[in-house]
């Protein structure tokens, strides 16, 4: 077997056991607490609420011709991966609700905040690392994917927050006009959406100090040894004074901030700022 199709089957079992902990998680912390979490999975679980249809089937339902309109409209590999994640969880959440979990699920417990907050945390993590494996959890990720393929600057920000509300605001009347659903609903909606944010970014954020000198030989030698990162050194011209300067560039991790401040304290004559990376692509690693 090629090493493309092993990371393919890879990819394909990961997406298979984050959906399984997705189910797991919905049949644990979310139906026992009713609430509704966000997006087209928040109103299969309004539904499976009021009439006793099993999520499974509704998740079906709905991203069945959604996944159809991905194979055509925006990547087969992308459709792939999002079918099976809609399969392996509604056979996970069609298994788990023939079974009696009621000694497991968390229910209310010592407080109500606890169901969403652990359902949220878990979806945040399978949402982001799905995503990087080129797959979606079905429902509005698959619009999403459709409408950037076809207008990559269009901004859905405004579409999810309005269904995540809309979500929110059935909620209050499905579970018996209470505002507790709602709150546990943004709460949940809150979390997933941090933590997915966290992983899609992935854990190469770093920090770009840009640092304007007249000694770019010497510093660059010290932050090459000391910090075991490259530096770009570009020409530059202090237009006040009319003088050459030299602009360097360098990416280092964030825990290597305070020593690099203490390596630009020993260059009174230099000029820096430095700005947040949110994520590092290509060679940046230590160097010899």
């Amino acid at each position: 077997m090629s090493q493309r199709m092993k990371r393919s089957w890879k990819s394909y079992a990961a997406v298979a056991g984050l959906a399984a902990v997705m189910g797991i998680s919905y049949e644990l912390f979310v139906f026992p607490n009713a609430f509704a979490p966000a997006g087209i999975n928040g109103l299969a679980t309004m539904i499976q609420y009021l009439l006793h249809v099993n999520i499974g089937y509704v998740s079906l339902l709905i991203n069945v011709p959604l996944i159809l309109l991905a194979w055509r409209k925006v990547d087969p590999g992308f459709a792939r991966r999002t079918l099976v994640f809609v399969l392996v969880f509604s056979g996970v959440t069609l298994a788990l609700g023939r079974m009696d979990l009621s000694g497991i699920a968390y229910d209310t417990g010592s407080s109500a905040i606890l169901g969403p907050v652990a359902a949220g945390v878990v979806s945040g993590a399978v949402y982001g690392f799905v995503i990087r494996q080129n797959g979606s959890t079905g429902g509005t990720d698959i619009v999403a994917a459709w409408v950037r393929k076809k207008h990559p600057e269009a901004s859905l920000v405004w579409l999810i927050f309005s269904l995540n509300a809309a979500v929110a605001g059935l909620s209050f009347f499905v579970y018996g006009c209470q505002f507790e659903p709602v709150i546990l609903c943004l709460i949940y909606c809150y979390l997933s959406s941090r933590i997915s944010d966290a992983i899609l970014k992935g854990g190469k954020s770093a920090m770009k100090f840009e640092v304007i000198t007249r000694q770019p030989e010497e510093l660059s030698r010290r932050l090459l040894a000391e910090l075991h990162h490259g530096v770009t050194v570009l020409s530059a011209e202090g237009m006040y004074s009319e003088t050459p300067r030299f602009l360097l560039i360098c990416v280092v991790n964030r825990h290597q901030v305070v020593r690099f401040q203490e390596i630009l304290s020993a260059f009174p004559d230099t000029f820096a700022y430095v700005s947040g990376v949110t994520e590092t692509l290509g060679n940046f690693k230590h160097v010899a």
